[in-house]
C-alpha cells in the first residue's frame, strides 16, 4: 500500500491511534449515499456519476433530507426555524 501511495503522489489519510470515532460523521455520510443513491447504478460516464451525486446531495440531502440530530427535519426546515426563534427571542443567530 506504501508503495502505491508513493508512486501516485498521495497522502494516505489517518487519524490519531486509538480513535475509533474520527471518520464517523463522513463514514456515515458515504454510507447513506452509497444506500440511498448508487447501490445497484451503473454511471457510463464519469461525469453521469458526479452530477448523480451532486444532485443527490445539493437537491435531496442538504435540502430535504430529514437528519436524525436536527429532531428529524430537514436541514432548510430547521434552519427556517432556528431563524424564527431567533427573531422571536430578539436573538440576531450569529455565533460569537
Amino acid at each position: 500500500m506504501a508503495l502505491f501511495l508513493k508512486g501516485n503522489n498521495l497522502v494516505a489519510s489517518m487519524s490519531r491511534r486509538g480513535n475509533c470515532h474520527a471518520n464517523a460523521v463522513a463514514e456515515s455520510f458515504f454510507q447513506l449515499l452509497k444506500r440511498e443513491r448508487i447501490k445497484r447504478k451503473i454511471y457510463t460516464t464519469r461525469q453521469d456519476a458526479r452530477g448523480d451525486v451532486f444532485d443527490y446531495i445539493e437537491m435531496f440531502y442538504n435540502s430535504k433530507r430529514r437528519h436524525g440530530f436536527n429532531d428529524q427535519l430537514s436541514p432548510v426546515e430547521f434552519e427556517k426555524r432556528y431563524t424564527m426563534s431567533c427573531k422571536v427571542s430578539g436573538e440576531s443567530g450569529a455565533i460569537q
